[in-house]
């Protein structure tokens, strides 16, 4: 499952992807395209479109002591990846029950505010941050939406040539899912390597990303986050990661494996949010 946020992103991809894209949004300057590129490229009207979007349905946060522990984090991450990401890089805090965090078109991630709570210690937030950066540097938005849209297509067409019974949709439904599932294990296993080395880079210990992975597994969730939403299994995944780690040790070598060496993360008990209306 996707959280609802996720989902604001799919519908945006099809009005984009048919041309029917509205003007840009208040707070589209946020992912604006820089000099030399076009600002009415589908990437950003698609992150401007989003940004609008959770705009008027109150869910973005203009401030909160969250920013204080965010803000940080956020600049390092993006000395490391701005210069190989065409559009300027923002991060924001936005207002769900699930922890969660997610990268969209044109350079704005979401993190989610629960997800500060849910998170052990600072590297598993930095670990969450730069997978989603990997997502930006990858384009597995917009691709994922591209897809989206022929998957359903391909559907649509499968409905028109069997017959549109109950059983023939659901059939039609389940292929397309599986097929959109596939493409994200394969974006999201390349997301966790760029986003060890982002970390890495950035001066954060990627083992961050590992003990998150643990984290969610022991955890009791209704739905997964976006980091594990349609993915490689955690096992899998923790194993890639530490092959990686095991294959560059001039880069990661010098990082500890024990999560007794982890950051404690500080948070507020009461966020005290203000949010972007």
């Amino acid at each position: 499952m996707i959280s609802k946020t996720l989902k604001y992103l799919v519908v945006i991809a099809c009005s984009v992807a048919l041309g029917g894209v509205a003007s840009s949004a208040p707070g589209a300057a946020q992912s604006a395209a820089p000099a030399g590129q076009s600002s009415s490229s589908d990437e950003a009207q698609a992150g401007a479109q989003l940004f609008a979007q959770l705009k008027s349905q109150g869910e973005i946060v203009k401030s909160s002591p969250l920013y204080d522990t965010l803000r940080p984090i956020a600049a390092a991450l993006t000395k490391v990846v701005q210069p190989k990401y065409r559009y300027p890089i923002h991060f924001y805090i936005v207002h769900e029950q699930q922890p969660n965090a997610f990268a969209a078109p044109g350079g704005n991630i979401y993190v989610v505010d629960s997800l500060f709570y849910f998170v052990k210690n600072k590297e598993e937030l930095e670990g969450t941050l730069c997978h989603e950066t990997s997502h930006l540097l990858h384009g597995d938005s917009m691709a994922l939406m591209k897809k989206d849209q022929a998957i359903k297509a391909r559907a649509v067409a499968a409905t028109i040539l069997l017959g549109p019974s109950i059983e023939n949709i659901l059939a039609i439904t389940a292929i397309a899912e599986l097929d959109s599932m596939h493409y994200s294990r394969a974006a999201e296993e390349a997301a966790d390597i760029t986003g060890s080395d982002t970390c890495a880079a950035a001066g954060s210990n990627p083992w961050g990303l590992v003990w998150l992975f643990q984290d969610f597994s022991n955890a009791n969730l209704k739905a997964p986050p976006e980091i594990l939403s349609d993915h490689p299994n955690d096992a899998h995944r923790i194993q890639r990661l530490e092959q990686h780690f095991a294959q560059n040790p001039a880069t990661f070598a010098k990082y500890s494996s024990d999560i007794k060496t982890a950051t404690p993360l500080k948070v507020p008990k009461n966020e005290q949010e203000q949010f972007l209306r």
